[in-house]
């Protein structure tokens, strides 16, 4: 599967030789007292698959946000991908996330009166793609996932497992360079939480960039390349796994 293909037809690597993402110096505050963010500065290169961890708040949500353009540094730069994440204006950012980010989140998100298939469907909607080549790319992404018999099914009527599949299959729709994964199996039960850890792996294997929000540490250590520890607001650890070597430069 070329999940690393741009929706233009180029390579997710538009910025090949770049970071994907290029964190430098942010800060955040929110209010009065220490910050959520403490001048942090990340990168990450295309083929990493990079865990987030640390204690609740710690700065991992927000860190998540602001690579997904849903909140802004008081201080400092965010460029994924190429783009200025700071600089968008709201109606810039809602475009950034439908063409550049996938993101899969702990409760699916999936809509209840829509097929699996429909689900599927939503991303490439909303860019306008033709919907011949759109089905195509769905029917490819359920067959990768294991779930195309289910195409026709409610996500009601799946499991947990099942419906986090259908998530990244969603999130996966429009060739992202970054998935942006939030504690991806912490509403699973531990045979569908192994499920969704293996499907990350292997995507990341395939060469999909991936950053993952989690406080699962088996987590972190079974799919990632590469893991970093965040403590009020700045990376108190930063450490590469043994996977890395052959992630790396994919």
């Amino acid at each position: 599967m070329t999940s690393r293909q741009g929706s233009d037809g180029s390579s997710s690597a538009r910025v090949s030789g770049s970071p994907v993402i290029d964190i430098r110096d942010v800060g955040k505050r929110y209010d009065e007292g220490p910050p959520a963010l403490d001048g942090l500065s990340l990168e990450v290169r295309q083929g990493e698959a990079l865990a987030v961890l640390g204690p609740s708040g710690s700065g991992k949500s927000t860190l998540l946000n602001m690579i997904a353009g849903l909140d802004r540094p008081t201080e400092g730069s965010v460029t994924v991908a190429g783009v200025r994440v700071d600089e968008l204006s709201e109606t810039a950012s809602a475009r950034y996330r439908r063409d550049r980010i996938g993101m899969v989140f702990q409760f699916f998100n999936l809509l209840d009166d829509l097929t699996v298939l429909d689900n599927v469907l939503l991303p490439a909607q909303l860019l306008g793609q033709d919907r011949s080549g759109a089905r195509d790319r769905a029917a490819e992404l359920l067959g990768y996932l294991g779930i195309n018999r289910h195409a026709a099914a409610y996500p009601g009527r799946l499991s947990g497992g099942e419906r986090q599949r259908v998530a990244v299959a969603r999130a996966l729709m429009n060739r992202p360079a970054l998935l942006l994964a939030d504690e991806p199996t912490g509403a699973l039960d531990t045979a569908s939480g192994a499920e969704v850890r293996q499907l990350l792996t292997d995507l990341n294997a395939d060469g999909q960039t991936i950053l993952l929000v989690t406080h699962d540490l088996s987590l972190a250590e079974s799919c990632a390349t590469r893991t970093i520890e965040l403590v009020d607001g700045r990376i108190t650890r930063d450490s590469r796994h043994p996977r890395a070597e052959t992630a790396a430069g994919r």
